[in-house]
């Protein structure tokens, strides 16, 4: 049994990216997962000052030790002008600093959606490379594009090729294990 943490690279609390993460978890059998909402952790804004003065939060600090627990992450950006959102970066930032390679050895199922035709993908392309630098092993992807066409409440995906294409990433994933 692996231990599994996932999270959506949003601070919204009402991102469909945290509600693709709740779907994907939601098929997950016989593994621990541990499901965080990133409204729930707010980080201010990264700077070599700021880290200087008040070094890194409780809250950074728990998010760190909860990613290097975990034997695998599920992760769904989101996507800000084709890039992933201020936040996500930021987070990314802050984790960086109190240990570089805070991914390391760490399998991730990387996912992205959007309201738009194209699901995240440019988000989902930078945060891939992004991670991999960190030590983030990316054993699967997938994007789910136009959220409000192809996901419902209560149903999930309900594409049947999208749908598909989900369970086979979410199962390789899941077959690392």
């Amino acid at each position: 049994m692996a231990r599994i943490l996932a999270f959506a690279g949003s601070n919204s609390s009402t991102s469909i990216n945290y509600k693709l993460v709740k779907y994907t978890t939601s098929l997950v059998n016989g593994h621990e997962m541990n499901e965080l909402n990133m409204a729930n952790y707010p980080f201010p804004l990264f700077s070599v000052d700021l880290e200087k003065k008040e070094g890194y939060s409780n809250s950074l600090i728990e998010l760190k030790n909860e990613i290097q627990k975990a034997d695998g992450v599920i992760l769904s950006v989101n996507e800000h002008n084709s890039y992933p959102s201020a936040y996500f970066k930021n987070l990314v930032d802050w984790l960086s600093r109190i240990e570089r390679k805070f991914l390391v050895d760490t399998k991730v199922l990387l996912m992205s959606t959007s309201q738009g035709k194209r699901g995240g993908f440019g988000s989902l392309e930078v945060s891939k490379a992004m991670l991999s630098r960190f030590g983030g092993d990316i054993l699967a992807t997938f994007s789910l594009p136009s959220f409000n066409e192809n996901f419902e409440a209560g149903k999930g995906i309900v594409d049947p090729n999208l749908k598909d294409e989900h369970e086979r990433a979410l199962m390789t994933f899941l077959s690392s294990f």
